[in-house]
């Protein structure tokens, strides 16, 4: 079924959610360093875009795509927001337009992900980073008991889930569409409930 609403956008976000959204904008802040002047795309980025808008004065540029978005992003003139699903909405993004292209904890409400990862590869200049962040087998038990049994995460997005990945799941596919192993780095995080993965494209790649 499609999805109707973007994550945040009916409200409720819950402490746990809003721990997760930290957890994932500090690995990041990490891994991408300065946002100064750099073209980023955020895929699947929820309603209010929360990580986006804690670098908003400090990158060039945002790409933004979900079912629905905050309207004060979209009047900003740093924003283009496409709004819609996932992996359709990427066929608008030119090929290599980003510097930087996130998907944090989205990949697992995809039924077809490959799709998604060889847009993000598509999209990516060379020198250009992705950073994909997903829950583990580990964090399924673990979030379903939180939504489920103690509702502190929102049912709905647990009942969304498509699959679930540990880093043995997730490289695969990233190398079937073309990121190559050495410039790959996926491990788990989040006290072993999520896999986080950076994948660059190297200066020289063709």
């Amino acid at each position: 079924m499609a999805r109707k609403e973007a994550f945040g956008q009916a409200g409720g976000v819950t402490f746990v959610d809003r721990f997760g959204v930290w957890l994932s904008g500090r690995f990041v802040r990490r891994a991408v360093g300065s946002f100064r002047d750099l073209d980023v795309g955020d895929f699947g980025c929820g309603y209010d875009a929360t990580f986006i808008r804690s670098v908003l004065s400090e990158a060039g540029s945002l790409t933004l795509t979900d079912v629905a978005l905050a309207e004060d992003l979209a009047r900003n003139p740093k924003v283009t927001v496409i709004e819609g699903e996932l992996p359709g909405t990427l066929a608008k993004v030119a090929a290599e337009s980003l510097d930087v292209v996130l998907c944090l904890s989205v990949l697992e409400h995809l039924v077809e992900p490959e799709i998604a990862l060889a847009h993000f590869r598509r999209v990516l200049r060379p020198g250009g980073m992705c950073v994909i962040n997903v829950p583990t087998w580990l964090g399924k038990r673990f979030l379903e008991f939180s939504a489920f049994r103690l509702g502190l995460s929102p049912a709905a997005e647990m009942d969304d889930h498509k699959r679930y990945y540990d880093p043995r799941d997730l490289w695969p596919l990233l190398v079937s569409v073309g990121f190559l192993p050495h410039t790959i780095h996926c491990r788990r995080h989040k006290f072993g409930l999520n896999t986080i993965a950076t994948c660059r494209i190297e200066e020289n790649s063709e």
